[in-house]
């Protein structure tokens, strides 16, 4: 489990000539010499300090709590959905931390928590809001936006809200999807983003304007005017990357409002290109922008799912947009928009091409807003280094930290600047599910405990603290 991997020109990896940020991964892969990554060390299994169980491996000298789990009560007696997913920290009373979370759930059970306050009473996900101690100690609890879908991942806003995005296109007006579930029940149609304040209940108003598609995660750029960047989970077709220029700065209202511009990635010169296939060394691209006319399509009654989920990706496509293969995680760091790949990148030796769109072990990108440009951070040689990068965050060195989907055992892994990816955590799966993973990583405000989510039927937050000035993060 001590697998401290390294980039080494021998290896097939791909990394960009970043400047600034991640430069060190270039030099390591033309060099051919191994940099030793700051690894914490050996993992091991782990006790949760909440009932004695293992539910992690960790390096020495870490320690974690789980909270609030599935079937769990909040503290207004309402019970905690499973498939917790994306998640944002923000500061709390007396050292305290406020985490806004995903549910990820993906049926119309009806909505958890107040029906009266539910986007659609048929549909079970939404996000809740909990109060913690910096060692997991749960201090208030609540739903805080519900009757949504299949809430995946989203982003912490700088004026003090969470976006949270619906990874779906299910509704009345569209065919069942993949899940089974049965889209009749459903009285609302969705695909949409929704803004969480920290202080108040969610209005439960999607912002149409954002797209109806399936959506992964936003990354604000607080360096330009207002702008969020939106990544796109498709399974079976491609996905693009997008951005929402809202029609006024939100930070000056407190508030993202509907009825912007909704555009898509496009490398200039070079319409439809696919960059979900493997990249050159130092790939590296110019882009530009193409407007999607029809952000929130209307569709004929009965049209198939497949078809209502790639209906606003067509449109940037037809206009020469670029193709990715499963955007996920999405980050914004020192001016630059870190994003993965699920699926990118060419077929490992001796690893098993994951089904659906995509046929790599993952990619991470980053996208430069002050210049115009998308570079390529990392590609992962195969499995054993990095399988399938779902949600990311930065540590305060500025280290990436990377939430597996692999099929195999599931880790977080980090991605130093200087190119050294490592494995930090190994997830200990709950009996009966074996698709659990990492997800929802963040730090909280001063970087001295991790939080971070099993996304699984039996779903969990973690805290996690430690010696983190011995390691990459």
């Amino acid at each position: 489990m001590d697998r401290r991997l390294f980039l080494t020109g021998g290896a097939a990896v791909t990394v960009a000539s970043l400047a600034g940020p991640f430069a060190g991964a270039a030099r390591a892969s033309v060099t051919g010499e191994p940099r030793r990554a700051r690894a914490y060390g050996r993992l091991r299994p782990m006790l949760d300090e909440a009932d004695g169980a293992v539910r992690l491996h960790l390096p020495p000298g870490f320690k974690y709590r789980s909270f609030s789990a599935t079937g769990e009560n909040f503290r207004n007696g309402t019970r905690v959905p499973a498939r917790h997913d994306g998640m944002a920290a923000f500061r709390g009373p007396r050292g305290s931390v406020y985490l806004i979370r995903n549910h990820e759930v993906n049926d119309a059970a009806g909505a958890f928590g107040d029906p009266a306050t539910a986007y659609d009473p048929a549909a079970g996900g939404g996000t809740s809001t909990v109060r913690v101690s910096l060692r997991g100690q749960v201090l208030d609890s609540a739903p805080s936006l519900n009757g949504t879908l299949n809430n995946c991942s989203g982003g912490a806003m700088p004026w003090g809200s969470w976006i949270s995005c619906e990874e779906t296109v299910n509704g009345p007006d569209v065919g069942n999807d993949y899940s089974g579930g049965d889209n009749s029940r459903l009285q609302r149609k969705h695909g949409y983003i929704f803004e969480v304040p920290l202080n108040r209940r969610a209005t439960a108003r999607p912002i149409r304007s954002a797209g109806r598609f399936s959506h992964e995660s936003v990354a604000f750029d607080p360096a330009g005017t207002g702008k969020l960047y939106l990544t796109e989970d498709n399974f079976v077709a491609p996905s693009g990357f997008y951005r929402y220029i809202p029609p006024r700065d939100p930070r000056r209202g407190g508030h993202l409002a509907d009825g912007g511009r909704l555009q898509m990635l496009a490398v200039a010169g070079e319409p439809r290109k696919d960059l979900s296939a493997g990249q050159p060394r130092g790939a590296a691209y110019t882009v530009e922008w193409v407007d999607i006319d029809a952000p929130d399509p209307d569709f004929a009654a009965g049209l198939d799912n497949d078809s209502a989920a790639r209906a606003v990706g067509d449109q940037g496509r037809a206009k020469g947009a670029a193709l990715f293969s499963r955007l996920e995680g999405a980050v914004y760091h020192h001016g630059v928009i870190y994003f993965t790949s699920t699926q990118g990148g060419a077929t490992a030796p001796g690893d098993t091409p994951p089904g659906g769109f995509g046929k790599g072990r993952g990619q991470v990108w980053a996208y430069e807003t002050w210049s115009r440009k998308l570079r390529l951070v990392y590609e992962s040689p195969g499995s054993r280094f990095l399988d399938l990068p779902d949600n990311i965050t930065t540590s305060p060195r500025g280290t990436l930290v990377i939430c597996e989907d692999g099929g195999g055992e599931n880790y977080m892994r980090g991605l130093t600047k200087q190119g050294e990816i490592f494995d930090f955590a190994m997830l200990v799966r709950p009996d009966g599910d074996s698709g659990a993973e990492f997800a929802g990583s963040t730090f909280a405000p001063g970087g001295q405990t991790l939080f971070v989510n099993i996304q699984s039927t039996q779903g969990r937050t973690f805290a996690i603290w430690g010696p983190w000035q011995r390691g990459g993060f």
